[in-house]
């Protein structure tokens, strides 16, 4: 890209990074985003882009790269994403007297099939979360794998937000300070079967654990990586014969579409989950709804 707009694009990523405070993960995702799109300008532009052609870009411009994209097999999701990320950069762009071109405000997003969370049922995420531990040789292991396990579920939490835990924020107490996506923060309720299951892993554990040190570990001592998390799902859905969409992830769509079937208030539940938006929380009551229209009418006797 050219050097004013590689400029502009620098401080972007320091906006991201230090104002919104987005992860390092989706940072990365973003810059790769805006990144794939100049590289198509430059392409179908057929030189360098920059601020310039940014600002007079045409809708049939953009319009061309939703094209380039489908035409590479890649899915609607992740398009919408990216159109989303250029948008954001072209708003950003404009707030900061850049430049200013509304053809991108122009373009539709690809049409998303609706989504509904995917938990386990209450029965099959209790055998998860109680016989992890089998699935390891290793005693500390299978401590460790029924300690993570137990928070995703008990306290709904992201497998980030979980690996991201140090041994100073161990739940001992009854509420735990999560930091979710973006840096915020949130209080979730500690259950003593949770405290029990970090505590034994913390007195098996055979690395030093300090305060400010990763409280999961893998094998060597380091930190855990995500990778093995799934690995050891992969491996739980063979043995007690789960669905695909058993995901370590699923355990936290477990923890909130249980809570809501018992009765838990929607708004509660956007809470803990840490939700931005009622709407997210809001397609646990689909599942909800279709788990307890299938319990009818497989129980109630004028269903049959």
């Amino acid at each position: 890209m050219a050097p004013d707009l590689a400029a502009v694009t620098a401080d972007w990523r320091r906006w991201l990074g230090h104002e919104k405070r987005v992860s390092p993960h989706t940072q990365t995702a973003y810059e790769g985003d805006l990144i794939a799109f100049f590289r198509f300008l430059a392409e179908h532009l057929g030189g360098v882009p920059d601020i310039e052609a940014l600002r007079t870009l045409r809708p049939a411009d953009i319009r061309a790269w939703l094209a380039r994209r489908a035409g590479e097999g890649l899915s609607r999701a992740s398009t919408a994403r990216a159109l989303s990320v250029v948008r954001g950069f072209f708003r950003w762009c404009e707030r900061n007297g850049c430049f200013t071109n509304q053809a991108i405000h122009s373009v539709r997003s690809p049409r998303l099939p609706h989504q509904v969370p995917k938990p386990l049922r209450a029965d099959d995420a209790l055998d998860t979360v109680n016989r992890v531990g089998e699935l390891s040789e290793e005693p500390w292991i299978g401590h460790r794998d029924v300690a993570l396990f137990t928070l995703l579920y008990g306290c709904g939490l992201r497998i980030s937000e979980a690996l991201s835990l140090t041994r100073a924020e161990a739940p001992s107490g009854e509420a735990l300070l999560v930091t979710g996506k973006g840096g915020k923060q949130r209080m979730v309720p500690v259950l003593p079967a949770i405290r029990e299951a970090v505590a034994a892993y913390i007195e098996t554990c055979p690395y030093d654990l300090a305060p400010e040190s990763p409280l999961f570990r893998g094998a060597k001592g380091g930190p855990l990586n995500p990778a093995v998390v799934q690995r050891t799902m992969r491996a739980m859905r063979g043995w007690l014969g789960l669905p695909d969409t058993a995901t370590p992830h699923a355990l936290r769509h477990s923890f909130a579409t249980h809570l809501l079937s018992s009765g838990g208030d929607l708004r509660a539940i956007q809470e803990l989950l840490g939700h931005a938006s009622l709407s997210t929380t809001q397609r646990y009551t689909e599942v909800a709804d279709s788990t307890l229209l299938a319990e009818y009418r497989a129980a109630h006797p004028r269903a049959r």
